[in-house]
């Protein structure tokens, strides 16, 4: 087992038909909310603190915007009453391209798209952003 850390430069987002890669993933952070609790009777003035529910922020991804992909906006553009989620897995790789850690997000959905500002006066690539709504995800630590 190596304790040499791993770089986060290099990975892989696969999800239905999606075209392209992205260039950066933010979001993957899970917490637990706090109970306070304190018993009438209990004979300290603090309450005690239990893990109440775990909550999971929104994923956001990053990518040059493709001429010929719609893909993305597509998605955004179909939610209504019905709402199409997909499992996404994110793939953090390594030097031989092979995935080191793998995170599994269950039922994504996109809230919300956006694209970077047009601006005569730069010369910039076109930054599409599609932050993703989810219902929790899974790490595992592959060990390579």
């Amino acid at each position: 087992m190596s304790n040499e850390p791993v770089v986060n430069f290099h990975f892989s987002v696969d999800f239905s038909d999606m075209i392209g890669g992205f260039s950066e993933i933010s979001g993957l952070k899970a917490k637990h909310e706090i109970l306070e609790y304190r018993s009438g009777a209990d004979p300290t003035y603090s309450p005690i603190k239990i893990p109440g529910l775990k909550k999971y922020s929104n994923i956001v991804l990053k990518r040059g915007a493709l001429k010929d992909d719609n893909t993305s906006f597509s998605w955004f553009n179909n939610i209504g009453l019905i709402v199409e989620k997909r499992d996404i897995t994110i793939k953090l790789l390594n030097h031989q391209h092979e995935p080191s850690i793998v995170w599994k997000v269950k039922n994504a959905w996109p809230i919300e798209i956006n694209f970077s500002e047009l601006n005569a006066l730069k010369s910039e690539i076109l930054i599409e952003t599609l932050e993703l709504a989810h219902e929790g995800f899974i790490m595992e630590r592959l060990g390579n």
